[in-house]
């Protein structure tokens, strides 16, 4: 038996505390596949030890919710015995060492998470955030991922209908990738990973085991320095064409009631996934390694349960239904084995070539782990509002702003998803939400991803609230009922006071804004140790929120689509410039206090906004966000170039009124007869509402001055992804 070494200790990620805390709970000194095996399950990617204690903080049940944190993915009733099935996860270190396969295989394995769950993967969005454009690493990294996004969704058949794309300098060294995926399964169908009872079969499914991705949840726990590029090795390769034909073959036998519990092998593998199926039934599990099916020869213990190669279920059967499965899975020309079988002894036993490599209590994995209350340094939230200069065109401006990284047309991106594949989407990427039908019915699923790191800096409580915020908002603006959200929170290094300050602030913000939008979080991720050489990502705590549209054909959209309707703003604006992307790319700082947002004016304007659309009286809306009202203005005339008039009479600055990010806003525009209406209507309900101008012609004019051409706009919205990816030199900015 291998000695332990402190050496080997740190090599696998563990502490001198916590290696004392194993021996504690053994009773001796663990083998060298013992060891690996806590290293992957009590690393910060597999235990969540820095955040569990906080997490437990946020809102997760709701007369809808069936299945709240703490399976592969989160489920929701939407009503005729549908249930929708989703989650939201990263692979960020994957993705920035090697980008095509670590976006890849992110979404391939939140689409195992789903899918497991006993869904029918119906959508695909994903949440990207890359250095400066002209860093020299960024148009590699943007240009992998994308294509790893669109390889793995396009093959699986799966339409990618949106998601969101960010550039800033705290990227450069650590890109972020996460990954959402929605599922449709009747609710009489849904699969636990509980392997309950003893005697029962334990079977793996999918493809065979090799030597890739071996610690790549330990590696996900980890700072990145310069030689980060050496951890190639721990990147998983993904194949799409074998995960379609797992999940056919997922589907069929699924059909069958041979399951007791099914789990993706996802990060740590045979390890996860048997210690969890084990922990969550109260059960042990025994496997040997010897009928595990491989493609490298001589792999050892150590390798296969560790491994992180793709494509791969474990399930456990009733007894009996082996033949049964088995005839499935080799029909769709999958490897099938019997590996293992429960037992009542709550441990985890691994025999591999007639020795016992490993025999340890599945509590120890789970339960055992750490869990630490790690301290944090408050520091006072950014305050103050920022100066600007008065005299800046306004319409000239808005050019800039429209086509700059952060606000630029994605149409490059989304261009290379199949988002249309299964003919049920009904609303394509570029609006506020994706919509996608319930297939055969009137429904429709609302999705949207949603956060805004610049806020979240300044302001980690106002900023969780935010993202939030926002994601309620989109849904609500295409006329959908906002029902769950799963989050995906990015940090940095949470062993840093400052940073665990960031987390904590980060979910009692967004634990805040569920409550107060009826919201709750129904499964998510998190992603610490999102730093570089000791420089860490802005707080990045991604919401992926799902909505449900009894009548899709009441759909909102965010063009303008008549001449002379009313051009109406739902909200008080008070032209707060602090964290704008006005000031950022206009003035060329970040400085200020993020934008505070009123949870009941967010539920009160936007309650008000959707009863207008489920009545049909509304088709146009736009929920105001980065750059402004100006901003979304422009961005409502764009897509079928119809301009518009607009104006306030007697402004005191139209700086802050046309650019400012003041929350809880909505444009809407609607025929006058109907738009009259409205503004008495928001009025007897004590909500501030204006009316803009009037939309028509090829122009945005403003304030009756000064005016742009829609299509002068448009070539810089569309023009500046093309340009930037096709080699086109970008300025470096002081």
């Amino acid at each position: 038996m291998t000695k332990i070494t402190a050496d080997m200790v740190r090599e696998h990620g563990l502490s001198d505390s916590e290696y004392a805390r194993i021996l504690e709970l053994m009773g001796r000194e663990p083998s060298m596949v013992e060891l690996g095996i806590f290293s992957v399950m009590w690393s910060e990617h597999c235990s969540y030890k820095s955040t569990r204690v906080h997490l437990k903080k946020l809102p997760t049940k709701a007369p809808w919710v069936i299945q709240g944190p703490g399976e592969n993915a989160g489920v929701i009733d939407i009503g005729d015995g549908d249930a929708c099935i989703f989650k939201m996860e990263s692979h960020n270190h994957p993705s920035f060492i090697e980008p095509y396969q670590g976006a890849a295989t992110g979404v391939g394995g939140i689409m195992r998470d789903v899918f497991t769950m006993g869904a029918r993967p119906i959508a695909m969005m994903n949440a990207l955030r890359f250095g400066e454009p002209s860093h020299p690493k960024t148009r590699h990294l943007v240009s992998g991922v994308v294509s790893g996004i669109g390889g793995y969704g396009n093959c699986m058949g799966v339409p990618t209908v949106g998601g969101e794309v960010n550039f800033h300098k705290s990227y450069n060294g650590n890109i972020l990738v996460n990954a959402m995926c929605v599922g449709l399964a009747r609710q009489d169908k849904i699969f636990l990973s509980a392997a309950k009872g003893a005697g029962n079969p334990v079977v793996y499914i999918g493809s065979k085991t090799g030597r890739d991705g071996i610690h790549g949840a330990t590696m996900a726990s980890a700072e990145f320095d310069d030689a980060s590029e050496e951890k190639r090795p721990t990147v998983q390769v993904g194949d799409p064409f074998t995960e379609k034909l797992l999940l056919e073959a997922c589907l069929e036998l699924m059909a069958t009631d041979a399951i007791i519990a099914i789990q993706d092998m996802g990060a740590a593998g045979l390890t996860s996934s048997s210690a969890e199926m084990g922990d969550k039934g109260g059960s042990g599990i025994e496997l040997d390694l010897d009928k595990v099916p491989q493609r490298e020869t001589n792999m050892t213990a150590y390798e296969m349960m560790l491994s992180e190669s793709q494509e791969r279920m474990l399930a456990v059967l009733k007894p009996g239904r082996e033949a049964q499965a088995e005839a499935i899975f080799k029909k769709w020309e999958l490897d099938f084995a019997v590996i293992g079988v429960t037992t009542d002894t709550s441990r985890l036993v691994v025999k591999h070539k007639g020795k016992i490599e490993a025999d340890m209590p599945i509590t120890a994995l789970s339960d055992a782990a750490p869990v630490y209350e790690r301290p944090y340094k408050e520091r006072a939230a950014l305050t103050g509002e920022p100066s600007f200069d008065k005299k800046k065109n306004a319409l000239e401006s808005l050019k800039t702003i429209l086509a700059s990284p952060d606000m630029a047309s994605r149409r490059w991106i989304w261009e290379q998803y199949d988002h249309t594949v299964m003919s049920d989407t009904v609303q394509v990427p570029g609006g506020d939400a994706a919509v996608v039908r319930i297939h055969g019915t009137n429904k429709a699923l609302a999705i949207t991803t949603d956060v805004t790191p610049r806020y979240c800096r300044p302001d980690p409580f106002e900023g969780g609230k935010q993202a939030v915020a926002e994601a309620w908002r989109n849904l609500t603006a295409v006329g959908a009922t906002p029902l769950a959200v799963t989050d995906n929170l990015n940090y940095g290094n949470p062993q840093k006071p400052e940073i665990m300050w960031e987390i904590v602030a980060g979910i009692d913000g967004i634990g805040a804004a569920c409550r107060a939008l009826d919201f709750p979080v129904i499964g998510g991720n998190c992603s610490l140790y999102n730093e570089t050489n000791g420089e860490g990502i802005l707080p990045t705590p991604a919401i992926g929120g799902v909505g449900l549209m009894k009548d899709v054909s009441k759909m909102a959209t965010v063009g303008f689509k008549r001449d002379g309707d009313v051009i109406i703003l739902i909200g008080e604006t008070k032209g707060h410039l602090g964290q704008s992307i006005y000031l950022r790319e206009i003035e060329g700082r970040e400085e200020g206090a993020a934008p505070k947002v009123d949870l009941g004016l967010e539920k009160k304007n936007g309650d008000f906004v959707r009863g207008l659309i489920e009545a049909g009286r509304v088709d146009t809306v736009h929920d105001v966000s980065d750059g402004g009202l100006l901003v979304a203005i422009a961005e409502m005339a764009l897509p079928r170039g119809i301009g518009a008039n607009v104006g306030i009479a007697a402004l005191p600055d139209a700086i802050p009124f046309w650019f400012g990010e003041d929350q809880a806003r909505y444009v809407i525009a609607a025929p006058f007869a109907e738009a009259e209406k409205i503004v008495a209507e928001a009025r007897a309900a004590f909500i501030t509402v204006a009316e803009l101008g009037k939309t028509g012609g090829d122009r945005l004019i403003l304030d009756d001055r000064s005016s742009v051409g829609i299509a002068s706009l448009k070539d810089g919205f569309e023009g500046w992804f093309p340009n930037f990816m096709s080699g086109e030199e970008i300025p470096v900015k002081n």
